[in-house]
């Protein structure tokens, strides 16, 4: 498979690359300089520079692929980050839609799963608010897409409560809209095995047009 791969040096953007390479798919890793030094020296792994804010851009280089993974972060500035998100995607979905390529999936954010109190996870009190408002942002993209984008092949792949890099074990849970906690009412999965998720998804194709989370 051939994946375009946007924000592909962050730190679960580089693990998706990884896995993905792993598994022998052609991976394209799009970041703004069009450096990728930081992933793993492979041949099928190819560079390429991308304003994903800019929909001629992402068609040009989405084109021929056949499928479009989207890590894209928020910005980190200090300002809302709501608005340049959302441009952001509705820009990335444009290209697609331009370019031909149905498939997309998004690495989401945690804090639109539900929790047991029926809240989202973001409108709880005690939702850390250093992550609040890009988590907001995050709730935002996947309104998004249950809104506005049915002719798309879209996923959104929410972690849990918790993600940091870690161990790549294969072994988690797969869940829906709730969040997904441990007996000891934790909620964590590392980036590797995050990423064992989203490529699974992206070669089985068994959640389109929903979002699905992953966790412990």
């Amino acid at each position: 498979m051939k994946i375009l791969l946007i924000g592909a040096t962050g730190m679960i953007g580089s693990r998706v690359a990884a896995e993905a390479l792993r598994r022998g798919h052609q991976v394209t890793a799009a970041t703004r300089s069009g450096k990728a030094d930081a992933l793993p020296t492979d041949p099928t792994l190819t560079a390429a520079a991308l304003d994903a804010s800019v929909p001629a851009q992402v068609t040009e280089l989405a084109t021929g692929h056949d499928a479009v993974v989207s890590a894209i972060s928020p910005p980190r500035d200090g300002s809302d980050p709501a608005p340049a998100l959302l441009t952001t995607y509705r820009s990335v979905i444009e290209g697609l839609r331009t370019a031909g390529v149905r498939r997309l999936v998004v690495v989401g954010g945690a804090g639109s799963l539900k929790t047991s109190s029926g809240q989202d996870r973001v409108d709880e009190p005690d939702f850390p608010a250093v992550y609040k408002a890009e988590s907001l942002a995050q709730r935002q993209v996947l309104v998004l897409l249950r809104d506005e984008v049915s002719d798309l092949d879209w996923t959104y792949v929410s972690p849990a409560d918790e993600i940091a890099p870690g161990d790549r074990t294969g072994e988690f849970r797969l869940g829906g809209d709730q969040l997904l906690t441990a007996a000891d009412g934790t909620s964590f999965i590392s980036a590797e095995d995050y990423a064992v998720a989203l490529v699974d998804e992206l070669e089985r194709n068994l959640a389109i047009r929903r979002r699905i989370t992953v966790a412990y």
